[in-house]
Formats: C-alpha cells, sequence, structure tokens
C-alpha cells in the first residue's frame, strides 16, 4: 500500500521539478547577446539637403570674393521655388561709377572717404537680393538723426526769435515766462520747415541731382513703375546712410559738416550758421 501511495507523489514531485527547470540556451544566442553589449552604439544618421562636398578652389573664391559682391552660398536655396522675373531693373556694378557719385555728393577725393565694402553697403536696400549681401536700414537711421539735428540747430540759428515772443499783456494772469537767447526761437520747430528739410521726397529730389539713383541697388515690384514702388524712400535712405556711414568711420565732425554743407544748404537753409549763445572761455592755465 505504501508503494501505490508513493507513486502519484512521485509524479507530482517529478512535474514540478520539469516545470521549474531552465530552458537550455543555444550557443549562437549567448554569442549574439555578448556581442550586442561589447558594440559601440552607432549615432543617428540625420537628412540633409546639402550638396556634394564642394573643392578647394570653390571655397577660396568665395573667401577671396566680398560679400557685396556675391550673395552667400550658405545663403542660397539649392533649387529655386520660384521662377526668375523677366523684366527686371538693372543693378549697377561698376565700381568707377559709384565712386563718381560719391564725388558729386562728397566733394573732391568723396571715393577715399569710405572703405569700398561700406561704400556699397550704403546705396544697398534691403529688398535687393533679399538682404543676404547686406542692407543700410541702421546706416540710414543713424544718418537721420544726424540731419534732424543739423536742422534743428539750423532752423533756431536762423529764425526771428520776435515773431515768437509774446507780450506782458497777452497773459491774463500776469505770468512771466521764462525766457533765454538758446530757446526763444525753438517754436519754429512745430512748424512746416523742419518737417520739409526732413522729409524723404525732398531728399530723394536731392539724391537725384547727385545721380544716386544711378548706382543704388534694389529691387522695385514694378520696375515700369519707380515711384508706385517707393522710389522716392529708397533713394533717400541711400543719401541718410552715407551720413550715417560717414559719422562711424570719421566721427560726428565730418558727418555734422557734410549734412549742413551737402544737404541741408542745397535745399535751401541759410548757408552761415551763427549761433545765438556763444560758448563759455576756457581760462588759459598760467
Amino acid at each position: 500500500m505504501s508503494s501505490k501511495a508513493s507513486l502519484p507523489a512521485r509524479i507530482v514531485l517529478d512535474a514540478l521539478k520539469t516545470t521549474t527547470r531552465q530552458r537550455p540556451t543555444c550557443e549562437c544566442l549567448q554569442t549574439r547577446l555578448v556581442n550586442r553589449k561589447l558594440r559601440p552604439r552607432q549615432q543617428a544618421r540625420h537628412v540633409s539637403t546639402a550638396g556634394s562636398q564642394r573643392s578647394e578652389m570653390e571655397v577660396e573664391s568665395e573667401r577671396t570674393t566680398p560679400r557685396w559682391a556675391t550673395t552667400p552660398a550658405g545663403m542660397k536655396a539649392p533649387v529655386r521655388t520660384r521662377p526668375e522675373r523677366q523684366n527686371t531693373l538693372k543693378v549697377n556694378t561698376d565700381q568707377r561709377r559709384l565712386d563718381d557719385v560719391y564725388v558729386n555728393i562728397l566733394g573732391r577725393d568723396g571715393d577715399k572717404m569710405l572703405s569700398e565694402e561700406t561704400k556699397w553697403l550704403a546705396v544697398t536696400s534691403k529688398s535687393f537680393d533679399h538682404g543676404r549681401r547686406g542692407f543700410n536700414d541702421r546706416l540710414a537711421f543713424f544718418g537721420k538723426r544726424i540731419v534732424e539735428l543739423q536742422c534743428s540747430l539750423g532752423l533756431l540759428s536762423v529764425s526771428d526769435a520776435a515773431a515768437f515772443l509774446k507780450g506782458e499783456g497777452q497773459d491774463t494772469h500776469g505770468r512771466e515766462p521764462f525766457r533765454h537767447p538758446a530757446i526763444e526761437a525753438v517754436e519754429c520747430l512745430l512748424g512746416g520747415a523742419h518737417q520739409y528739410f526732413t522729409h524723404h521726397k525732398a531728399l530723394s529730389n536731392l539724391a537725384t541731382q547727385y545721380g544716386l539713383p544711378e548706382v543704388v541697388r534694389w529691387h522695385p515690384k514694378n520696375p515700369d513703375r519707380l515711384e508706385a514702388s517707393g522710389a522716392d524712400l529708397v533713394y533717400s535712405q541711400a543719401l541718410l546712410a552715407i551720413v550715417g556711414a560717414l559719422a562711424l568711420e570719421h566721427g560726428s565732425a565730418v558727418a555734422n559738416r557734410i549734412a549742413k554743407e551737402r544737404i541741408l544748404v542745397p535745399m535751401g537753409l541759410k548757408r552761415d550758421w551763427t549761433p545765438k549763445v556763444k560758448e563759455p572761455e576756457t581760462s588759459t592755465p598760467l
């Protein structure tokens, strides 16, 4: 009886042992797992749209060519999304022609006052080549501030202060305003004279007299209608950018002189400017 009772128990124990026994692994699977752990992790490959590697001659030619002369290769798309325009404005590329315009604007040796890159940058609008060769927005902003300041000083020096003085009987309360020779004619800045000398159409007419539109680099929306495309604003901006470039490379004294003699005086402002308040004399050391 004991042998018969122990037989089912042995069968159950053998079944439990077979379920808990580890399954044998293949040798090829073990070697594959070991090699995967030892192999270095590969970097992910990124999709690139760049072209093939350029030759050394192409790289050297780009280094020697200035930015204003050609579009940088890194800013060009590999494929054009739009076809080229058939009717485009012809842009000047002659250095001698540009120098002649600078001589007309700045006077004798005017072509030597600015560096070659700055001369091209001052006459380049943001619309030209999508701004990839640089543009004159910041130079024009700086030059406009200089011209406006010199225009204000010129109007204050030539205006008649007696026309703006008020009598004592005009104030009902009998108040006497503060008076100083330097601010007696400050009301003249509120009139249309200051706006006339700094308006972009008046500056554009002066730029046309100097021949600046012949060398300005820009792409109008409609080459057949330059005025409707904003030619006045582009020409005046180029003229102001030249003043800003002079201020950066030669200082405020040269820029102020050019703004007065070559811009404001030809537009009709009085030539001889005399300040109404004399500067205090500095005492000489003993």
